[in-house]
C-alpha cells in the first residue's frame, strides 16, 4: 500500500517558494526602477559594502554573491558600459584587476539604498526582530545543507 506525499513538508516548500518569488518580484521592480536589473543591483551593493574605496577581486564578488564567474562578468560588462563600474588593476597581482565603483556607481547606490532598505524591510514587517532572527537562523541551516548537495 503506498503512502501519501508529505503535505507539510509540500506546504513549506510551495510557500518557500512563493514567498521566494515575490521577494525577487519586489526586488526586480526596485532595480528596474534605477535602469538595473537585480543582479547589477546586487553587484553595486556589495562593492558598496565593501567599504572604502568600494573595490573587490571579481572572484571575491562571484563568491560574496553565490555566482559563478561567467554570470559575474555578464553583470560586470553592462555596470562597466554604463559607467558605474571600472576594473582596475590589482595592486597585489599584476596579472589581475580588481572592480571598483566608479563615482556615478557610489551616488547610485547612495541614493537608492535608503529606498532598497525600506522595501525590504516593508516585505519583513510582519516578523519581528525574535523572529526574523530565528529565520536567518534556519535559512542559514538550510542553505548549508542544501549547498553541500
Amino acid at each position: 500500500m503506498s503512502q501519501d506525499p508529505d503535505s507539510d513538508v509540500m506546504a513549506v516548500v510551495g510557500r518557500m517558494l512563493v514567498v521566494s518569488g515575490l521577494i525577487g518580484q519586489g526586488l526586480d521592480q526596485m532595480a528596474a526602477e534605477h535602469g538595473l536589473d537585480r543582479g547589477q543591483g546586487e553587484v553595486l551593493l556589495t562593492l558598496r559594502r565593501a567599504g572604502k574605496p568600494y573595490r573587490l577581486g571579481p572572484s571575491e564578488l562571484a563568491e560574496s554573491l553565490l555566482v559563478t564567474s561567467g554570470t559575474m562578468t555578464n553583470r560586470l560588462d553592462p555596470l562597466e558600459t554604463a559607467g558605474l563600474v571600472e576594473r582596475v588593476p590589482n595592486p597585489d597581482d599584476s596579472r589581475g584587476f580588481d572592480v571598483q565603483l566608479t563615482d556615478a556607481g557610489f551616488e547610485l547606490v547612495e541614493n537608492s539604498v535608503g529606498e532598497h532598505v525600506a522595501d525590504e524591510e516593508r516585505m519583513l514587517a510582519p516578523l519581528d526582530k525574535r523572529e526574523r532572527e530565528e529565520l536567518a537562523t534556519l535559512m542559514r541551516k538550510l542553505l548549508a545543507h542544501l549547498a553541500t548537495d
